[in-house]
């Protein structure tokens, strides 16, 4: 499978929605980075930008709410907060 900004995006959304933890978030952004095929034009971005959330793990690096509005915003996405009732 080929790894697009979409899918980056999407799995970051996934964290911030906490329907995947940090190490699962982790865990698939090395496994991209080793076996991934990423999409041709987009290599040094998402690169980049993967290769940020691997190390997210390691207490030095962690990854902010800032952090995550960042690499969206270098995969062309922004981050936005809706607050509903429980």
């Amino acid at each position: 499978m080929t790894i697009t900004k979409q899918t980056v995006a999407d799995k970051i959304a996934a964290y911030l929605r906490h329907e995947i933890s940090l190490a699962a978030l982790v865990d698939w952004a090395e496994e991209a980075m080793m076996d991934g095929e990423f999409a041709e034009d987009q290599v040094a971005t998402l690169s980049a930008v993967v290769s940020r959330i691997g190390v997210a793990d390691v207490r030095a690096f962690g990854l902010t709410w800032e952090d995550c509005e960042r690499l969206l915003g270098q995969l062309g996405y922004a981050a936005r907060v809706d607050i509903v009732g429980a």
